[in-house]
């Protein structure tokens, strides 16, 4: 249901703003402030995306839970989305979810909202601190094959085949 008010609303309310703000600047420079809102959008998406990938790496390199930074990367993805989209109202909401705090405020209330009822992490791990105990672990020679070298038997252990 809410999701068929927003398709009748948002429609709506962008033209109702076309409309007004081209009546009081005109046409051309609401187009540029459309095209303009676009390019920065973009622009700012891809510099709070890096840095949100970058966040959400480090959190599983230290084994830290990922939500947060799963949860900025899809607002900064949608804010892309409704800057890119023309229009002022979706452009407002895209700044605003551009925001950090703002941002900030949207994962407490969503979070406030949701209830998680597990979570566990595979045993894999490249981090040191969390070793294995050994089992499992083969034990074996290797000798190093040069390109250009010629083929060497690597020693036997004497006995015969």
């Amino acid at each position: 249901m809410w999701l068929l008010i927003a398709f009748i609303a948002i429609p709506i309310i962008e033209i109702t703003l076309f409309l007004e703000v081209g009546g009081i600047i005109g046409t051309w420079p609401t187009v540029g402030i459309v095209i303009l809102t676009a390019v920065v959008g973009s622009y700012l998406m891809r510099v709070q995306g890096a840095m949100a990938l970058s966040s959400l790496q480090a959190s599983f390199q230290e084994m830290r839970d990922p939500t947060v930074p799963i949860a900025n990367g899809a607002m900064i993805l949608l804010a892309g989305a409704l800057l890119v989209t023309p229009g002022f109202f979706t452009d407002s909401i895209g700044i605003l979810l551009l925001l950090p705090p703002f941002r900030a405020l949207v994962i407490k209330f969503v979070g406030s909202r949701m209830n998680v009822q597990s979570f566990s992490t595979s045993g894999f791990s490249n981090n040191p601190r969390y070793k294995s105990d050994e089992e499992g672990v083969i034990d074996g020679d290797y000798a190093r094959v040069e390109p250009d070298a010629p083929h060497i038997d690597p020693p036997s252990n004497g006995t015969k085949d």
